[in-house]
Order: C-alpha cells, then sequence, then structure tokens
C-alpha cells in the first residue's frame, strides 16, 4: 500500500543553471569587494555548492574571472548597440555620456570593471589582462567607427581621446553628479569630435 505522504523531492538544478548562478554570484562578490579579495570559497558559500561542482564549470578561479569580464563585456555590447544614434555620431556620443553619467554617479558603482581588473593583475600575459585588453581594443573600435562617421581624418587618433575621456568621466562619477558628469563628458565628446573635422 502506498504512502498518502511523499517523500520530499530534493531540488535539482541543470548545469547551464548552476554555472549561471556562479558566475552571478562572482560578479557581484567581485564588483562589489575586488577580485583578489574575493576567494573561490567565498563564492561556494554564496551559491550553496560543493567545491567539486564548483570546479566542474571552472577549473580554476582565474576561468572565473575571464568568464565574468566576458559576461561585463557582453552586457556592454548590448548597451553600446542600443544608444547608437546610426548616421548621428555626436548623438551617440551624448548618449554615452548620459548613461555613463547617470551609471558612475549610482549607489554601489565602483568604476569600470575592466579598469579594476587590470589594477589587479599586472602580468600582461596573464588570461585576465588578456580580456581586458581585447575589451579595450573593441571599446577603441567602436569609438573609432563613430569618428569616422563623423568625418575626422584620424579616426584612430580620436577614438583614443574619446576613450581616455570615458574612462576619467568612470572615475569622476564618484564624486560629481550625473547630470554634471553627463553634461561634462558629452561637451568634451562633442568639442574632440568637431575639433578633429575642422
Amino acid at each position: 500500500m502506498e504512502s498518502d505522504t511523499a517523500e520530499p523531492v530534493a531540488r535539482t538544478t541543470s548545469g547551464p543553471e548552476t554555472r549561471a548562478r556562479i558566475l552571478a554570484a562572482a560578479s557581484t562578490l567581485f564588483y562589489a569587494q575586488g577580485i583578489r579579495a574575493t576567494s573561490a570559497d567565498r563564492v561556494i558559500a554564496e551559491v550553496g555548492i560543493t567545491k567539486v561542482t564548483f570546479y566542474r564549470h571552472f577549473r580554476t578561479k582565474s576561468d572565473l574571472v575571464v568568464a565574468y569580464l566576458e559576461a561585463q563585456g557582453t552586457l556592454e555590447r548590448e548597451w553600446m548597440e542600443r544608444i547608437r544614434h546610426q548616421g548621428d555620431p555626436v548623438g551617440s556620443l551624448r548618449a554615452l555620456a548620459a548613461d555613463i553619467g547617470a551609471v558612475s554617479c549610482s549607489p554601489g558603482f565602483r568604476g569600470c570593471a575592466f579598469i579594476n581588473a587590470a589594477a589587479e593583475f599586472s602580468d600582461p600575459d596573464d588570461a585576465v589582462r588578456a580580456t581586458v585588453a581585447a575589451h579595450r581594443e573593441w571599446m577603441l573600435g567602436e569609438f573609432a567607427d563613430l569618428a569616422a562617421e563623423a568625418g575626422v581624418s584620424d579616426p584612430d587618433a580620436v577614438a583614443r581621446q574619446l576613450l581616455i575621456l570615458r574612462d576619467g568621466a568612470m572615475v569622476s562619477g564618484y564624486l560629481g553628479e550625473p547630470t554634471v558628469v553627463a553634461d561634462s563628458l558629452g561637451a568634451a565628446f562633442a568639442s574632440i569630435i568637431t575639433g578633429a573635422t575642422t
């Protein structure tokens, strides 16, 4: 005779779901506390898994850091696609400035994840630094595309100037108001583009 009460069923999760949970927890901890300050054991405890499960998905902490940065890079690429105004490079840069102003002055903002990672990993041959470098090259390419669209004579040089401004704005966000950061960055972007096309 079957019992009227069923045994509780343990909750199981798929491999991809577990990997996503590990990455989500690591992303939050890495950004808030720093990468080197966050141990693999801290991530394991946060997710509530065993070490065996963790290392089944990420062989090393470095693999996890690279995955974290790649996920951040995907978010930034999607964001850039959303704010681009085709045929209006200055408008695109002003939209970029407005978003940087809003994000960099928001609670919990701790700067650019890629700049932070580069500061923690000094070895240029490290996989983390290679991931940072690849993202920076992508960003330079985006700025160069905008500069070329604006008709500047040396898009690569202008792209480097725009990236330096963007980096500075990410730091200034700690100290300023969103509107001030956005307006100042937008004006600086436009000034560089205008100066390079005259």
